[in-house]
């Protein structure tokens, strides 16, 4: 059965591609922080789906905090002046909060 924000979450991944690129040449820094905050959610979705009670929740709760990371990192490299637009990925971490809210609250 497919859970749609592990999907999305996959999605944002693929969308990354290019910004860390960019970041890679222009601070490395920002660049292995944002990929690890946007693979941490993707890591903890996949392992809080096969969890249960309040282990899975604590996994989803990590998962939306790491996509939340990720979409402040983006913004980060907007602000900085790295990238132009926070492109698509952005729009996609946001839609995995939005999918793991009713699971944490």
């Amino acid at each position: 059965m497919p859970f749609l924000a592990l999907e999305v979450a996959h999605d944002a991944v693929r969308c990354l591609r290019a910004p860390l690129a960019v970041l890679e040449r222009r601070d490395r820094a920002l660049a292995d922080q944002l990929r690890r905050a946007a693979c941490s959610a993707v890591l903890n979705l996949a392992e809080g789906r096969r969890r249960r009670g309040r282990d899975q929740t604590q996994h989803y709760r990590i998962a939306a905090g790491s996509a939340a990371e990720a979409r402040a990192a983006l913004d980060l490299a907007v602000a900085l002046g790295y990238l132009a637009s926070p492109g698509d990925a952005w729009a996609r971490l946001d839609r995995v909060l939005a999918l793991t809210w009713p699971l944490v609250r």
